[in-house]
């Protein structure tokens, strides 16, 4: 099956994703021909059993890894043609990442986490300090701001993560199991705030889950078997 949707331009397309790990004498085909294309604005989810090749797929589209074959393009730029410094800092603003476990800077407060998605590109300004204040603000933590993590709830923390991650206003929002260490209710309202802020940012969302009620909040739902599409 394909994953391709040619009705809109897209932000994000890969074709004929690859990749294979070796175990001893023997090769793990994890990523079995891949094809993917996300429109601007457009909420993906992907699911899949454990071991179906979700998270590798999630770091090859994040320029984390290199494919063993296929193609990888962030807008119009296809990602083989970069250096490795060209795509780190490609990446910076062209993709925001949420992930199961947070990854805050516990020494510093929650608007300096936020931040610090301005950080990796410079030193942040006036407009930088105000866009970190309204994602703050967006995200309901405008009275928590200046807690540290270790203050803070799953929820809160994984709110933090999403403003970090919309910080620099990115194409796409990668998130990988954003709601894996949360309960049920703090998931749902993560998920519905994932939902809502994209589309107020017309950022493209790429959802990795297996929760299916999640999965359905989103526009298109593809599930991951043995490294291919099913369904």
């Amino acid at each position: 099956m394909s994953a391709l949707q040619p009705s809109s331009p897209s932000v994000l397309r890969a074709s004929g994703l690859r990749k294979n790990y070796r175990s001893g004498d023997a090769t793990l085909e994890v990523l079995r021909g891949i094809d993917l294309a996300v429109a601007a604005g457009e909420s993906v989810s992907i699911r899949g059993e454990s071991g179906s090749g979700k998270s590798t797929l999630l770091n090859l589209l994040a320029g984390l890894d290199r494919p063993d074959a296929g193609e990888l393009h962030w807008g119009n730029e296809a990602t083989a043609k970069l250096t490795l410094s060209d795509l780190t800092a490609r990446r910076g603003r062209f993709l925001g990442m949420v992930f199961q476990a947070y990854y805050l800077i516990p020494e510093i407060d929650a608007f300096a986490n936020v931040l610090m998605g301005a950080r990796m590109l410079g030193t942040p300004g006036k407009a930088e300090r105000d866009r970190a204040a309204a994602l703050i603000k967006r995200v309901g933590l405008a009275e928590r701001a200046s807690h540290t993590p270790a203050h803070l709830s799953g929820g809160e923390r994984q709110r933090v993560a999403v403003a970090r991650a919309l910080m620099n206003r990115p194409k796409v929002l990668l998130a990988d199991e954003p709601t894996g260490n949360l309960d049920e209710r703090t998931g749902d309202e993560v998920i519905q705030l994932l939902l809502e802020v994209c589309a107020e940012e017309g950022t493209a969302l790429v959802l990795v889950t297996h929760n299916a009620a999640h999965a359905a909040k989103t526009q298109r739902e593809l599930f991951l078997h043995q490294g291919q599409w099913r369904g």
